[in-house]
């Protein structure tokens, strides 16, 4: 901020030296000097005149940017100022470097100016910094005018900043919305309504439909692949005689629990024989 201050307070000296040095050259007649149609004076001057202005200016310049000043060249003078904006959140800045070329009857004609560089700027911004340098340098005509353009683009900068520190605050923001939402979703769900709940219903009937034919086929399939009792003998011939041989090397060691048979007398079994039905020649009569 002080340097801020002391740039301004060299300006503003500057601009009144001159301001004064214009008038004493003008005396009663004028020589050299005529009110302008916008008001300003207007200088009718020797390219001598043009250098010693411009001489000057550059001087001034040198010192109000000690540090962001360069030379580039003397004829066409061309030098660049680095311009930087006031620091942001977490210490970020935007920064760029103009390139001003002085013409031949400047400040009479406007000096050329271009953005040589840039840091943290978007296209949008660039664009908006040429546009505000082509409208200071056109108000700003027939004066010196460098200081007046980087300190409009010094401001232009420092709104950038918070332009991008109220963009950050503003997503930050939005996330914050969005994640309560969602958490609020968790655990409330989705209201039901008959629309949504028979769009549910359907796809639900849709894929129980879907696990019964799978289900109905793998058991179909199953079906298929089993054997029958008369299959398994036709093609294990073992089987034949796997009781009999089951029994031969139990020998005496089978054991019978007896207790089953024990109230075998308890039931009342119907003898065979006082059927009047009974035919012992046709078992398949029953």
């Amino acid at each position: 901020m002080a340097r801020g201050r002391r740039q301004a307070c060299l300006a503003a000296a500057g601009a009144e030296r001159a301001c004064a040095g214009r008038r004493a050259e003008a005396g009663g007649g004028g020589r050299g000097w005529g009110r302008a149609p916008h008001g300003r004076w207007r200088r009718r001057a020797t390219m001598t005149d043009y250098s010693e202005e411009q001489r000057n200016e550059l001087e001034a310049l040198e010192s109000i940017y000690p540090d962001s000043f360069t030379v580039l060249s003397e004829k066409p003078t061309t030098f660049t100022i680095t311009v930087t904006s006031e620091a942001g959140e977490n210490d970020e800045t935007v920064q760029t470097t103009l390139k001003f070329t002085y013409r031949e009857k400047y400040p009479d004609e406007t000096p050329l100016y271009e953005i040589v560089s840039q840091e943290n700027l978007d296209d949008n911004d660039v664009m908006d910094i040429i546009k505000l340098l082509e409208q200071q340098a056109e108000e700003n005509l027939g004066m010196v005018m460098i200081f007046t353009l980087v300190s409009a683009v010094q401001e232009k900068l420092n709104e950038i900043v918070d332009q991008i520190k109220t963009r950050r605050e503003e997503e930050k923001k939005q996330k914050e919305r969005e994640a309560e939402e969602e958490e609020k979703q968790r655990f409330h769900g989705t209201p039901v309504t008959i629309e949504n709940f028979l769009n549910w219903k359907a796809k639900f009937d849709a894929e129980l439909l879907e696990i019964k034919r799978k289900k109905m086929k793998e058991e179909e399939q199953a079906g298929k692949n089993k054997l029958s009792g008369k299959q398994l003998f036709e093609m294990d011939h073992n089987l034949d005689t796997s009781d009999i041989q089951f029994l031969e090397e139990a020998g005496n060691s089978v054991e019978v629990d007896e207790s089953l048979f024990q109230e075998m007398d308890d039931l009342e079994l119907e003898d065979e024989e006082d059927d009047p039905d009974y035919n012992p020649v046709n078992l398949d009569s029953d």
